[in-house]
């Protein structure tokens, strides 16, 4: 038996719960860090997890996909 590990590693997204949680000003600098000038959607995001969860991924493990928008995955 073998065991797949993959993983999607996202960069600074705009969620539902972002208005809520963080200050005007900390929003504004998110969009002015990021190389494409915004953050990203869930809809850019789902794309690559649903890849991994499919059966056409089924002979890919180790993999890590960075959805950054631009930044470098450290």
């Amino acid at each position: 038996m073998s065991m797949r590990v993959n993983a999607v590693t996202p960069g600074p997204s705009w969620t539902p719960r972002v208005p809520s949680t963080m200050p005007q000003g900390r929003r504004r600098k998110l969009r002015l860090e990021n190389p494409f000038g915004r953050a990203g959607q869930p809809a850019e995001l789902a794309p690559a997890n649903v890849m991994l969860a499919s059966q056409e991924s089924s002979y890919i493990t180790g993999a890590v996909i960075p959805v950054t928008g631009g930044r470098p995955m450290l």
